[in-house]
């Protein structure tokens, strides 16, 4: 008989707000009793299902331990093929009521196709082991954020040394326990910290940094590689100079992106050569944050540019963006203050954009500035951008920034629901504004006293979207069942008929005041 052909698995789905577990550590969970007994060793497991179905190939993502009973195992070797080509990370087989050992043919086709199998006792719930799963990851993420914190503020403090750059490459190669150089587009070296990799893993990181140095169009923010066991990485730092921190680590741990574009971002302010003083003082202030300063106390340095507006973007075609293309959207939009989020986010880019413009005033006869400009500042728009979905917030001060993010995201989603490229979080006005805030606020905070958070969230949606359920479920990326309930659940608390406009205009009035 030919051996069967190793399936090709899938690429993961992104992940979950959480860092995948090795399989060791649940098997380590002797209050488990689980016994790996075909496969290799080495695993991540980034989800737990539990499935009887005879394929369950269409319902993975990647990454699970899939857990079953063999309630309708009867060819194994075509079940873990399938397993395996959907890309699924382990297989625990629960021992009784169905079988009294696993089957020998199914730890044969484990062995032959390379998927780890565990042993499940018969005293031992697969919710229990799913429980087991959720509690080591809800641990390792977070360690993962005790560990970028730290990070965070060491490379922070590090930025305001007197020698700041080599200060924070030696920093960074502390807490990757690594490599870290700062190379020119050419390759020459201009600072580096950490233990020097061997010769050809040098060479190779060199040869890695120069894929991403800007210098044509199209180059990658960033790239990775791997050579004789050491791992490479290397990021394009802003500032149109061609700088590239390249970093050569002997292993990657949870989090190690997160940490090295935190330093991304502060050697881009620190080598920055010719910075305006404008550009300067916000480069202080976004270092004053990091260093733990309020909102409140850098909104000095941030000059007579405000108020605020907020940008959530997404590619159209839900492609995950890099920091390259999240720049050049920054870019268009007329900021340079662009977060392009983490590499397992769900691809949002926020932009802070000045909310209003000054056209440069115009020179006198003898070169002196009249003192009057050409005309007040204005409002800026925000213009659709092809290729993206955007939700924008209405222009805020500094200290209520956090709320504007909330309603830019808001509008996101409102405006993927809708299908519409653009959609700005509009403020109560017309015969709202008639109101006064305090009272209406307080009204409204009785009104809705009934309801949970996510359920007022849901209805907030969902009378937005005019009572659509599919729209509705699109935009909080839930199923319409799950919609339908949490409205039926509202109409419930509140007391009140959802089908009456009269009672919609209400709670849409009242939802607006929060």
């Amino acid at each position: 008989m030919d051996e069967p052909s190793m399936p090709t698995p899938p690429a993961h789905s992104p992940g979950p707000p959480a860092p995948p577990i090795p399989l060791a550590e649940l098997l380590a969970s002797k209050d488990l009793g689980l016994r790996r007994i075909a496969g290799p060793a080495d695993a991540d497991l980034f989800w737990v299902h539990t499935s009887e179905m005879a394929d369950p190939y269409p319902y993975l993502l990647g990454g699970e331990l899939l857990l079953s009973a063999g309630v309708l195992l009867t060819d194994p070797d075509h079940y873990v093929g399938r397993l395996v080509e959907a890309g699924a990370a382990a297989l625990g087989f629960g021992v009784r009521p169905v079988y009294e050992a696993v089957p020998e043919a199914l730890i044969e086709a484990c062995d032959r196709y390379g998927l780890p199998l565990l042993e499940v006792p018969p005293e031992t719930p697969f919710t229990t082991i799913a429980r087991a799963v959720w509690r080591l990851m809800a641990e390792a993420r977070h360690r993962e954020l005790r560990r970028v914190t730290r990070a965070q503020q060491a490379l922070a403090t590090a930025a305001a040394r007197p020698d700041p750059v080599p200060a924070v490459l030696h920093q960074l190669a502390t807490q990757l326990s690594g490599r870290a150089v700062l190379l020119t587009a050419r390759g020459e070296e201009v600072h580096a910290a950490g233990r020097r990799p061997p010769p050809e893993a040098a060479a190779a990181l060199t040869r890695l940094a120069r894929v991403v140095a800007r210098e044509r169009p199209g180059s990658p923010a960033s790239a990775t590689d791997t050579h004789g066991g050491t791992h490479l990485a290397a990021y394009a730092l802003g500032g149109g100079e061609g700088l590239v921190l390249a970093l050569a680590t002997r292993q990657r741990e949870s989090g190690d992106h997160t940490v090295a574009g935190i330093a991304v971002v502060l050697l881009s302010l620190l080598a920055a050569p010719h910075q305006g003083a404008d550009a300067a003082d916000r480069s202080a202030a976004l270092v004053r944050l990091l260093l733990g300063a309020t909102p409140a106390e850098v909104a000095p340095l941030l000059g007579p540019d405000g108020p605020w507006t907020v940008i959530h973007a997404r590619r159209s075609d839900g492609t995950t963006p890099d920091a390259l293309t999240a720049g050049a959207l920054g870019a268009s939009l007329g900021s340079a203050l662009v977060d392009a989020g983490r590499e397992d986010d769900d691809g949002t880019v926020r932009v802070l954009l000045p909310a209003t413009a000054r056209e440069a005033p115009p020179q006198g006869d003898d070169g002196e500035e009249p003192r009057e400009p050409r005309e007040p500042p204005r409002a800026r728009t925000v213009p659709p951008h092809p290729g993206w979905t955007l939700g924008v917030s209405t222009p805020t001060p500094l200290p209520a920034l956090a709320a504007a993010d909330t309603r830019a995201a808001r509008a996101l989603a409102h405006a993927e629901a809708t299908r519409t490229p653009l959609t700005v979080d509009a403020p109560v006005a017309g015969l709202a504004a008639l109101i006064q805030p305090g009272q209406a606020a307080a009204h409204a905070r009785t009104l809705l006293a009934p309801l949970t958070p996510p359920l007022a969230d849901t209805l907030r949606c969902w009378l937005s979207l005019h009572g659509s359920w599919d729209r509705t479920a699109v935009a909080l990326s839930v199923h319409r069942n799950t919609v339908r309930q949490r409205i039926g659940r509202c109409a419930e608390l509140l007391d009140v008929d959802l089908n009456d406009m009269d009672v919609r205009t209400e709670l849409w009035f009242a939802l607006r005041q929060e």
